[in-house]
C-alpha cells in the first residue's frame, strides 16, 4: 500500500483527490491537512457528502515535519507561492511530492516569477521537477520524486495543440485559444464573479490578455515545438459546475483535410489510455472522469484548423491527473483507481 497525505483538503481539488484516493486499491490515506480554521474538524464536517466515508480530522501545516515522515507521497493542493515553502522539507523526509499548484510547473523559475509575481525560494528543486503531463513526459515522470501537476486550462490546451506544433503543421503566431470553464475552477473561496446571481445565465471572459495559465501553455508548447510559442489565450467562466472546453484555432502552413489530421491525432496519442479522439467532444462526456476528449476539423476555405479539447477541470485538470502521476511514480498501471465512467445524461 502507498501511504498518502493530502495538503489542501478543504478545497475542491483536495476533496476530489481524497474521494479518488479512498477508492484507490493501492493507497492508504494517512492524514489530511487544511487551513488553520479547519484544524481538528472532520472531513465530513467540511464536506457532508463524506459522512460515514471519511471522518478524518484535519491537521495543519505546522505538523508537516512529523507527518511527512509517515507517508510515501504528499499531494499539495494549495494556492501558488505556498507549496515552495514546504516541499524541500517533505522531500528531505523521503516522501515523493505531487504539487497541484503552480510552484513547480516551470523548469525556469524566472518564468514562474514573471507570471505569478512571487519570488521562487526553492530554485534547487525547480531544476529537478517534472511537468506532470503523462501523455508527453511519461518516462520522466516514472523516475521523478517531484511533480508539478499541470493546470486545468493548460492540460486541455496543450493536449489539444501538441500534435500540430510537434509536426510543425501550423503557424505558431496564429494560435488562438478560446477556453471555457465551469465555476469550480475558481476554487471554493467566495468571489463576486462566482456568486450565483453573477454567473447564472451568463458567460464572461476574464483576464483576456494576462491569465497566468497562458505562461504555462506557451512555455510547455514551446518545449514541444522546440522554439518560441506565444498564444492568444482567452478564458471564460460559464454557468456550470465543472468541465473545460478549449477551442483552439490556428492557420495551417499547407492544405490538409480533416480525416488526415484526425489520423495524426490518433497516432500521436496511441497507447495513451486517457485521450480519446472523436469529432465533437463535450464536457458532458468527460464529467467526473480522467479523460481528455479531442476533436479536430479543417476549414479548407480559410486553411484554418479547429481543435476542441474537453476535460473535467477537477479530475484530468487536477486530482485525477495527480493520481495518474502517482501511479507512474510508484510503478502502477497509470489507470489504477481512475477507471470511472462519465455520468450521463
Amino acid at each position: 500500500m502507498i501511504k498518502v497525505g493530502v495538503i489542501g483538503a478543504g478545497g475542491y481539488a483536495g476533496v476530489n483527490l481524497i474521494s479518488l484516493l479512498l477508492s484507490h486499491p493501492e493507497t492508504k490515506l494517512v492524514w489530511v491537512m487544511s487551513e488553520e480554521a479547519h484544524k481538528g474538524r472532520k472531513m465530513s464536517e467540511l464536506f457532508p457528502h463524506l459522512t460515514s466515508i471519511c471522518e478524518m480530522p484535519c491537521k495543519t501545516l505546522d505538523e508537516i515535519e512529523k507527518c511527512a515522515k509517515e507517508v510515501d507521497v504528499v499531494f499539495l493542493a494549495l494556492p501558488h507561492g505556498i507549496a515552495l515553502n514546504y516541499v524541500p522539507q517533505i522531500l528531505k523526509s523521503g516522501a515523493k511530492v505531487v504539487d497541484l499548484g503552480a510552484d513547480y510547473r516551470f523548469s525556469d523559475e524566472k518564468v514562474f516569477e514573471k507570471w505569478y509575481q512571487v519570488e521562487h525560494k526553492d530554485k534547487g528543486a525547480v531544476a529537478e521537477a517534472v511537468f506532470g503531463l503523462p501523455e508527453l513526459y511519461k518516462k520522466d515522470i516514472k523516475k521523478a520524486r517531484l511533480i508539478g501537476n499541470p493546470g486545468c486550462y493548460p492540460t486541455a490546451t496543450i493536449l489539444g495543440t501538441a500534435p500540430l506544433v510537434k509536426e510543425g503543421l501550423i503557424d505558431p503566431a496564429s494560435i488562438i485559444v478560446d477556453a471555457k470553464s465551469g465555476v469550480s475552477g475558481a476554487g471554493r473561496g467566495v468571489k463576486l464573479i462566482t456568486l450565483y446571481c453573477e454567473r447564472n445565465e451568463g458567460v464572461m471572459a476574464y483576464a483576456v490578455t494576462n491569465h497566468r495559465h497562458m505562461g504555462e501553455i506557451d512555455f510547455q508548447l514551446g518545449r514541444v515545438a522546440g522554439g518560441n510559442i506565444q498564444t492568444t489565450f482567452v478564458p471564460h467562466l460559464i454557468p456550470q459546475t465543472r468541465g473545460i472546453l478549449s477551442t483552439i484555432y490556428a492557420k495551417l502552413k499547407k492544405p490538409a483535410k480533416t480525416a488526415d489530421l484526425m489520423k495524426l491525432y490518433e497516432n500521436f496519442y496511441r497507447g495513451q489510455p486517457f485521450v480519446r479522439i472523436y469529432p465533437t467532444p463535450s464536457t458532458k462526456n468527460v464529467s467526473f472522469t480522467n479523460y481528455c476528449d479531442i476533436g479536430v476539423a479543417v476549414n479548407e476555405a480559410t486553411k484554418t484548423v479547429i481543435v476542441t479539447s474537453a476535460i473535467d477541470n477537477l479530475i484530468k485538470g487536477a486530482a485525477g491527473q495527480a493520481i495518474q502521476n502517482m501511479n507512474l511514480i510508484f510503478g502502477l498501471d497509470e489507470t489504477t483507481g481512475l477507471n470511472q465512467i462519465g455520468v450521463f445524461p
